[in-house]
């Protein structure tokens, strides 16, 4: 219990984390609000596409994820925190869980209040939570920003410099992941295994789906979201062991 106190505190001891998490909920909430109040007759409303500006949030908790990881060996607390513990697997798990539980209760405030949002602003569509599909496109929000913020802290612990870091994960979500559709050829079925693609298909949101037209998919929801939660966990375990090994 003492190292994860020590973790929370050192991870809201600057204002990034703070900023990071007000970025994020409202850049998920504000895209949820001009999406269903601009979408027209066109659009089809439906729980799981109330989902798809919680995209932009779990950018920004990646985001958080990297700093809380990297910056720690820029300002040197890291070395600290391991002439403190006798062993420096169980202070790296320490902030995995800090980061993660955090990521996770941003990720059930977005769930939850773009759903709100959805239901407020189209109150003509029936948007109530009738099947297990629409509690997991809204609840899942939470594992899923959860398992972003794992990733996040596997990448800073990793590359460590936080600059590199930032635009490692920036470049993939901004940019790689798009233009692998421009690939002749293979781009469509590359992109079905593209990450943030499966966390995507695992809240269901079938209006990206429809924009791309990708055809049949190799795995469903529940696929789609164990192979995001490997990719994450292996990342976050990794960063775990290279580090341990690194300063050991």
């Amino acid at each position: 219990m003492s190292l994860l106190t020590a973790e929370r505190i050192k991870l809201f001891s600057t204002r990034a984390p703070w900023w990071c998490t007000a970025i994020a909920i409202a850049a998920s909430l504000g895209f949820t609000a001009l999406f269903v109040g601009l979408s027209g007759e066109e659009v089809s409303m439906s729980v799981a596409n109330t989902q798809v500006a919680a995209s932009f949030g779990r950018t920004v908790i990646l985001v958080l994820a990297v700093l809380a990881a990297s910056t720690e060996f820029n300002w040197g607390t890291m070395r600290i925190t391991f002439q403190a513990v006798p062993s420096r697997k169980p202070a790296l798990l320490a902030k995995g869980v800090v980061v993660g539980a955090w990521s996770a209760l941003v990720g059930l405030v977005v769930g939850f209040g773009a759903w709100l949002i959805g239901t407020l602003l189209a109150p003509d569509v029936d948007l109530a939570l009738n099947s297990g599909a629409d509690w997991r496109a809204v609840a899942g929000q939470a594992p899923l920003f959860l398992l972003t913020g794992l990733l996040g802290v596997g990448v800073g612990l990793l590359l460590r410099n936080t600059g590199f870091a930032l635009a490692v994960v920036l470049v993939w979500t901004q940019l790689v992941e798009g233009l692998v559709l421009l690939i002749p050829g293979i781009g469509d079925d590359l992109y079905k295994w593209m990450p943030f693609f499966a966390a995507g298909q695992f809240t269901g949101s079938d209006f990206a789906m429809s924009a791309m037209k990708l055809g049949d998919l190799p795995m469903g929801p529940l696929g789609y979201g164990l192979y995001f939660a490997a990719l994450c966990l292996a990342l976050f375990a990794a960063g775990v062991l290279v580090t341990d090994r690194r300063d050991s």
